[in-house]
């Protein structure tokens, strides 16, 4: 970099001593006086080019011989030597999940242990990726209930709009991410297994819902 700017400095003051040294010349023609404009401006450039160069080499010198780019480096390591980690020991330890965490889905009771779906199919019909499928049936005292409530977990985008378009709260985007499975059979959900997960993160699920009521 040292040279670089020595180069560019030395091409500089060249040009401008050969533009003085040129209108030196042009009048001392005109008197009748020979002068040599290369004699002129050499002289004063070498030197300039001779103090530039110096100054290159010594500051080499001193980067070679001292490592300060090495030290620079190793500066900032030793900064953020004694900061706050922020790394974790994952799966050992955790992070903190945000309550609009989008995991793996699950279908909610009512505490009575009554299944909060009501088959409007809004799911269904708001999802994307056209995961979902739903089939159902009248019930004796006229409700509908889902007999088939399937999610092609393959297909799922986790874009939430499924949670969002249901009156009820009953189709969620649990908290749980660690759902990774060794078949693709095996993220095919019916309903025993969303119901499953319901039951299992209702307390996390119940809690987060409650927190976001306050921005829906």
């Amino acid at each position: 970099m040292a040279a670089i700017f020595a180069r560019n400095s030395l091409n500089a003051i060249r040009a401008r001593h050969l533009a003085v040294s040129g209108r030196v010349l042009s009048g001392s023609q005109h008197y009748g006086l020979q002068l040599s404009a290369h004699s002129y401006s050499t002289k004063k450039g070498d030197e300039w080019f001779l103090i530039f160069f110096s100054m290159a080499v010594f500051e080499q010198s001193i980067n070679t011989l001292f490592l300060t780019e090495m030290v620079r480096g190793l500066m900032l390591t030793l900064k953020y030597f004694f900061d706050r980690k922020v790394t974790i020991n994952y799966p050992f330890e955790k992070g903190p999940l945000s309550p609009r965490f989008r995991g793996e889905h699950a279908l909610r009771r009512y505490p009575t242990g009554e299944e909060r779906c009501i088959a409007c199919k809004l799911c269904e019909a708001i999802c994307p990726a056209q995961a979902i499928t739903i089939e159902a049936e009248e019930r004796e005292d006229g409700s509908r209930r889902t007999t088939r409530y399937d999610i092609d977990m393959t297909k799922c985008i986790y874009c939430g709009l499924c949670q969002e378009a249901c009156p009820v709260d009953a189709i969620v985007e649990g908290p749980n991410f660690e759902f990774a499975t060794e078949t693709h059979e095996e993220l095919l959900y019916d309903k025993e297994k969303l119901l499953e997960n319901g039951d299992r993160w209702e307390t996390e699920i119940a809690e987060n819902l409650r927190s976001e009521s306050l921005y829906r």
